[in-house]
């Protein structure tokens, strides 16, 4: 069941001039007044930037004169302007779909957020310093460190850029990493990444696949056939789900450049009389389409 995982990005990250990465869009004077905007500048100004900005090549001459378009991270980027850095660290986009990215990551992931506490360890800053600049109390920094204990590193993969709870995380101890792969396929597989789901998938696990002297717990009203039924069928979904994993990136391309066309076709005023007056159903289904709101920030 196991699927070659595609790494959209450069997991080693660089250091980039604030000079070349440009931001897609204004910061309000609004948002930085708000007091989320205040307590990231305090966790900047303490800790530095944690969580990486994510980016994409953008068009123009390359080598040391690549710029960068930012893909995630306009708040952190507008931050570190305002404290004066003149680099930021970045993960870079290894492929031109980087622009669907803010569709699928909107915020800090349970296993970005460990990768990031890590990184302040690592860089010696004190626990203590970490929950008082994340107004968190020092046992949650410790729980977020550990979260990934006894996770094969294949899983966390797959998991990485999900909203997985950090409840089913820890459900996956309870296995053997291969069968924390075939549980991070299938939750992936059926988008479903809550603690109940994974307990669901505990207790439809083999005795042979769960880590030592583990043992599956029955659910109230489910039986052991109903788990393998409901298995199998996750299999043929996951496979499913795949190969239309396969042709989104495309798919969501072909749409933004439709809506965009459909965009500047709609400023003519002269087409859109003619299609009101005599195409008025599909003048309606076209500004639909522009006036989407999960598209209009696409263009």
């Amino acid at each position: 069941m196991s699927a070659s995982v595609r790494i959209a990005f450069d997991p080693n990250g660089s250091m980039l001039p604030v000079d070349r990465v440009l931001p897609v869009r204004a910061i309000r004077a609004e948002t930085r007044k708000s007091p989320q905007y205040q307590r990231l500048m305090a966790s900047i100004r303490e800790l530095g930037i944690i969580e990486p900005i994510m980016v994409h090549p953008a068009p123009g001459p390359g080598g040391e004169h690549q710029r960068y378009s930012v893909l995630d991270g306009h708040t952190r980027l507008d931050i570190a302007k305002e404290l004066g850095h003149t680099e930021v660290f970045c993960l870079v986009a290894n492929e031109d779909e980087g622009f669907t990215y803010n569709h699928k990551v909107n915020k800090v992931a349970p296993i970005q957020e460990h990768f990031m506490i890590m990184k302040a360890l690592q860089n010696g800053v004190p626990e203590e310093r970490i929950a008082t600049t994340l107004n968190v109390d020092v046992a949650a920094i410790r729980q977020k460190r550990d979260l990934l204990n006894g996770v094969c590193p294949e899983a966390v993969t797959l998991l990485r850029d999900r909203r997985v709870t950090s409840a089913a995380i820890r459900e996956l101890r309870r296995v053997t990493p291969m069968r924390q792969i075939e549980m991070a396929e299938l939750m992936v597989a059926a988008n479903n990444f809550s603690t109940g789901y994974a307990k669901c998938l505990i207790a439809g696990t083999a005795e042979k696949d769960l880590a030592g002297a583990e043992k599956a717990k029955a659910l109230p009203g489910v039986r052991p056939e109903d788990i393998g039924r409901m298995e199998r069928e996750m299999e043929v979904l996951g496979r499913e789900f795949r190969l239309v994993e396969e042709s989104y990136g495309q798919n969501t391309l072909n749409l933004v450049l439709a809506v965009a066309y459909l965009r500047k076709l709609l400023d003519n005023q002269g087409v859109t009389r003619y299609l009101g007056q005599h195409h008025s159903g599909v003048l309606s289904e076209f500004q639909k389409l522009v006036d989407a709101p999960d598209l209009k920030g696409s263009i």
